[in-house]
């Protein structure tokens, strides 16, 4: 894998602070246009173009891919219209309740389904070793999900947000729809934050994760099979080092004692190459960072023609769907600039009742694993599934599908006349 050429800690924002003021219908405030893809204004372009070639790389065995893994590249799932877009990819996940709480059943590779390997591979001379095939029912499994590949544009504005403007929103929210925001430990000492530190998580389906650089380490991790070591203080950080247990039957590159790769070890133990972080080093294993820094530096999505004419937007708020998708504009620094955006979310986390996935960390209840994190709005033009898991491509069944404590806006959305849905759905698509 390619070294990173720059001193990236030396070139990425700092947070800088944010705030937010209401009832401001733009989706990006800011004298700057941007199109589809494009790099944030400020950006240095040689090192967005960089990390916009390690995002699209593929990854070959020879790199660590697999033995088990969900796509060969960042660009591969996230590509709906632009690199760093939605994608068409579903990841499956399971699970089950034991005692009444959730079990991923972890022994079988669980809550996470891969559904590739790389298929027969000798780590060892006289030692050969099978990926196997997908387990499509693993045993003991009762609950199924699908998560759709989320867009990445605006991300690096999403991850500047203060703790305290999310936080002031919950404490805004009726009790009846209040969120709940959830606070993630940093893993990777990049873009400002720092390990250790407790902030508000913001990005996945479940808000997971609190910075990019973690969200992104994650995916090399479990979309792609490929283990990395990173550097906090002359600490070595395993935290994405560990291979997942593959869940397939019969032969398993993990299961049945065979060493996790085609080289055992750490795909890119990059803690190594420098000497285990000798002399105090920061610094995160290149192509996450890369990865990381093209997240950041991606504008986010203007809004389209709202052909509604203004209707929609009152009936939106009528309705209580700016109960969550919030109509906040949000202001951040970056890049020595001001940039004003609206996502349509809170980023909190809510009880979705029937819509929520039935997903969580083992011993979570049933009633946190119907949490879902406020899918932010913007861009949604560019999409053509809608819901966490592809399930629709229409805007009026995916607000019909709400549940729990998105019920209320669903059924005052089913209570419109038609040319009032038709406003509040012509207002959504010009997002």
């Amino acid at each position: 894998m390619k070294r990173a050429q720059f001193a990236l800690a030396a070139l990425l924002a700092l947070p800088l602070g944010a705030g937010c003021s209401d009832l401001i219908d733009d989706s990006v405030a800011n004298q700057d246009s941007f199109a589809l893809g494009d790099a944030l204004a400020g950006t240095n372009s040689t090192l967005f173009a960089e990390a916009r070639a390690a995002f699209t790389s593929t990854e070959t065995v020879a790199d660590g891919l697999g033995p088990i893994f969900n796509e060969r590249s960042c660009g591969q799932c996230h590509n709906n219209t632009a690199t760093g877009g939605a994608g068409q990819q579903i990841e499956r996940r399971y699970g089950t309740l034991t005692n009444g709480v959730f079990n991923g059943l972890g022994a079988t590779g669980g809550s996470l389904r891969q559904l590739f390997g790389i298929g027969g591979f000798t780590p060892t001379p006289g030692q050969n070793c099978q990926s196997g095939t997908d387990n499509t029912n693993p045993t003991g499994a009762t609950i199924f999900a699908g998560r759709l590949t989320t867009p990445t544009f605006g991300l690096g504005l999403v991850e500047l947000i203060a703790d305290g403007t999310i936080r002031n929103i919950a404490a805004a929210q009726p009790a009846s729809i209040r969120g709940v925001a959830l606070n993630k430990t940093v893993q990777l000492s990049s873009g400002g934050f720092s390990r250790g530190t407790t902030r508000v998580a913001r990005f996945g389906w479940k808000a997971v994760h609190s910075s990019l650089a973690d969200f992104a380490g994650d995916a090399y991790l479990n979309e792609m099979g490929i283990t990395t070591t990173s550097c906090v203080g002359g600490q070595v950080i395993r935290d994405f080092a560990t291979e997942n247990r593959a869940n397939r039957p019969g032969t398993n590159a993990v299961i049945n004692g065979c060493p996790d790769d085609q080289i055992p070890g750490v795909d890119d133990d990059f803690a190594a190459e420098e000497g285990n972080c000798a002399g105090g080093l920061t610094e995160t294993q290149d192509d996450v960072e890369l990865f990381a820094e093209f997240m950041r530096d991606l504008a986010p999505p203007t809004r389209g023609i709202d052909n509604s004419g203004g209707r929609g937007l009152t009936e939106f708020n009528r309705e209580g769907c700016n109960g969550c998708h919030v109509t906040t504009t949000f202001n951040v620094s970056k890049n020595n600039r001001n940039f004003a955006f609206n996502p349509f979310s809170d980023f909190l986390v809510h009880d979705m009742g029937t819509l929520g996935d039935g997903i969580g960390n083992d011993g979570d209840s049933v009633a946190t694993t119907r949490r879902m994190r406020t899918a932010p709005l913007w861009g949604l033009r560019f999409r053509n599934l809608k819901l966490h898991d592809g399930r629709t491509s229409s805007v009026t069944s995916a607000i019909q599908a709400h549940d729990g404590q998105g019920a209320a806006a669903r059924n005052a959305f089913n209570a419109l006349t038609a040319g009032q849905q038709s406003d509040v759905v012509n207002f959504v698509r010009s997002m």
